[in-house]
């Protein structure tokens, strides 16, 4: 059976974001800094490397007041993954922070939900509300890429390789899906933007970006079923992950290898 190492890359990172903006129930917590950071992860294993979400460049960064701390592509290399070998791309959906950096992976075959790409092509891209965290130019680039036959349009449950696995839950937005890996401790769930944080997940407190509240509820529960511990979840854009799980190697400041043991477990 096949087992990965999964490495958390942090790309960017808001340090003023207050907890009032990441619970719908947010009168019921006290107001404080809870800042959001921004990964893409990389699953390395024997014969193969699998690359989840992409994460947006500087630019895109620039047109929302967002600053990008370490280039994507410059993560990669620091754990000798060179972006243009990647053969694999699996988008967790289509959101412009988990989308851009297209010219990155010239040779990569794109894996996203096909519920994700009727959503985001679809009639509901034409209200303001559920547009607004989505560029047209990533949707783009991904319509391209198809019809050069260079995507895959994944059912709600895939077996994506030996040892790993796709999970439509939507809730996020329509169609949302996390990645299940075999690592030496067992099975980690990447929950992506299915629990921004642990809070979301553990307190089955919603972040208050959603397509559809029951599915992000379910979500939380089919997340737990698929990891094999609390620790086993790796939320989107937690800061607790950095502080829980070994650097990817000594001195290497923001990449953490989530394949190890937890220091202790997540709050």
């Amino acid at each position: 059976m096949s087992e990965y190492e999964i490495y958390a890359i942090r790309y960017a990172k808001k340090d003023e974001r207050r907890s009032s903006e990441n619970f719908i129930d947010s009168n019921d917590v006290p107001d404080m800094p809870m800042p959001l950071d921004f990964f893409v992860w990389a699953l390395v294993g024997r014969d193969r490397t699998v690359i989840v979400d992409t994460g947006f460049d500087e630019k895109a960064g620039r047109a929302r007041n967002y600053a990008v701390t370490r280039p994507v592509a410059a993560g990669l290399k620091q754990i000798d993954i060179d972006p243009e070998s990647v053969k694999d791309v699996i988008l967790t959906h289509m959101h412009w922070d988990h989308a851009g950096n297209h010219d990155l992976f010239p040779r990569a075959r794109y894996h996203v939900q096909e519920r994700e790409m009727h959503f985001c092509t679809g009639r509901c891209m034409c209200d303001a509300q559920q547009n607004k965290a989505y560029n047209a130019e990533d949707v783009s680039h991904i319509v391209r890429r198809n019809f050069e036959g260079s995507v895959t349009l994944h059912d709600p449950n895939s077996d994506f390789d030996d040892g790993i696995s796709l999970h439509w839950l939507g809730g996020h937005t329509a169609g949302l899906q996390v990645v299940r890996v075999r690592t030496r401790r067992g099975h980690v769930v990447l929950a992506s933007d299915a629990s921004h944080y642990y809070a979301n997940i553990l307190q089955r407190r919603p972040f208050p970006v959603l397509f559809d509240m029951n599915q992000m509820l379910n979500g939380f529960s089919v997340i737990r079923k698929l990891a094999d511990s609390p620790s086993h979840i790796i939320p989107g854009h937690d800061r607790q992950v950095l502080s829980l799980f070994p650097a990817a190697r000594e001195g290497l400041d923001g990449i953490v290898r989530l394949d190890g043991d937890p220091i202790g477990p997540p709050v």
